[in-house]
């Protein structure tokens, strides 16, 4: 018998939906809750480097995500010169195993309608537009409540645990548009007027595009001029980023967010109430992980709760020694990348992204 018999999960995003997925699977009655309207999350493009593949093999949804996807097994480093010199190479680790990919780029609703698909498939009762009005009446009528909310989570507020995630100092826009056909792996430019400039291709015809910079405060501007900025920071980029350029058309289609970051360090859970995902940990995409980690996370846990009988202080402990460290190691080398980058230091970026594959190589 499983840990728990019936549980509540609070979120619908990565973490939430593999979460529910795997528990349901293994007999587990599973409700999920999420605040927003429907599926249709906003956002551009996500990149899932094998790690996460892994999980979502493991959840049944691989065969999917291949085909709505774009593989790729190196990563390029440019010179932010008028030819976009290409500087060197990168053969990416296959961190999921060596029938997977090195990474995969998707379209980030997509990701989001197959997961919830899935969910519901595997006998998860799914309910948008849903919030709980308090988390005292959860816990008594739930054996379990995950919360896997996200950034803000009202899970993690709820329980009162006042860390909360704190701006890093750097910004981001991203864009979704047109793949021109000389894009087939993701490439970073550094320096230049951004200190990233980078792309990624999700599709047979489509990529996102993002652009790094000191953070502003850019909520007055219309989506006209949010266009109009990315394209103007754009500029000093070329190689592919000349065609990229010339397909950024679509206001509705630029986003702009701040780099944020947080962990929790200690266990994740209170009572039977338990952190997952970004509610637990956040950290800049410097590295590619955000959504990897989140996914592991549903799989640790997933995998304590069917394997023992009973809820336990052990059961507890073992989810923290197997996530907590691994999770504070990513958040840390992702916020150095930003550090050398604030600094205009430059730091073994390739070095510390080796070192991050090769232990997320191994399942958690």
């Amino acid at each position: 018998m499983p840990a728990v018999r019936n549980v509540l999960v609070v979120g619908g995003g990565a973490a939430g939906a593999a979460v529910a997925i795997l528990l349901a699977e293994g007999g587990v009655t599973v409700e999920l809750v999420d605040l927003k309207p429907d599926v249709a999350v906003l956002g551009s493009g996500i990149t899932l480097q094998g790690n996460a593949l892994r999980v979502l093999r493991q959840l049944g949804v691989w065969g999917k995500i291949k085909a709505e996807g774009y593989e790729f097994d190196t990563l390029g480093l440019r010179a932010p010169d008028p030819a976009g010199t290409l500087i060197a190479e990168l053969t990416d680790i296959r961190t999921g195993g060596e029938d997977l990919p090195a990474t995969l780029g998707m379209y980030r609703p997509a990701l989001a309608k197959i997961l919830i698909e899935r969910a519901r498939e595997a006998g998860v009762t799914v309910r948008f537009n849903t919030r709980p009005a308090s988390l005292g009446d959860l816990t008594a009528q739930y054996d379990l409540v995950i919360g896997a909310d996200g950034l803000r989570s009202w899970t993690r507020r709820q329980l009162g645990i006042d860390v909360e995630p704190q701006p890093v100092g750097m910004g981001i826009w991203r864009t979704f548009t047109k793949r021109p056909a000389s894009v087939t792996r993701t490439d970073l430019f550094y320096g230049g007027p951004a200190y990233i400039a980078g792309y990624c291709p999700t599709g047979e015809d489509t990529l996102y595009a993002y652009l790094v910079e000191d953070v502003q405060d850019r909520a007055g501007l219309s989506p006209e001029e949010a266009l109009a900025t990315m394209r103007e920071l754009a500029a000093a980029y070329h190689g592919p980023w000349d065609e990229i350029r010339e397909n950024l058309t679509d206001p509705a289609r630029v986003n702009y967010t701040a780099f944020e970051s947080h962990i929790i360090d200690g266990p994740w859970n209170r009572g039977n109430v338990v952190l997952i995902g970004d509610a637990a940990h956040s950290c800049p995409p410097t590295l590619a992980q955000g959504a990897a980690q989140a996914l592991e996370d549903a799989s640790v846990l997933a995998e304590l709760l069917l394997r023992d009988d009973e809820l336990t202080e052990s059961l507890w402990q073992e989810f923290t020694a197997r996530r907590l460290d691994r999770a504070r190691t990513v958040v840390e080398a992702s916020l150095q990348l930003t550090r050398w980058q604030l600094a205009h230091e430059r730091g073994d970026v390739p070095g510390l992204m080796a070192r991050i594959a090769h232990l997320v190589a191994t399942p958690a």
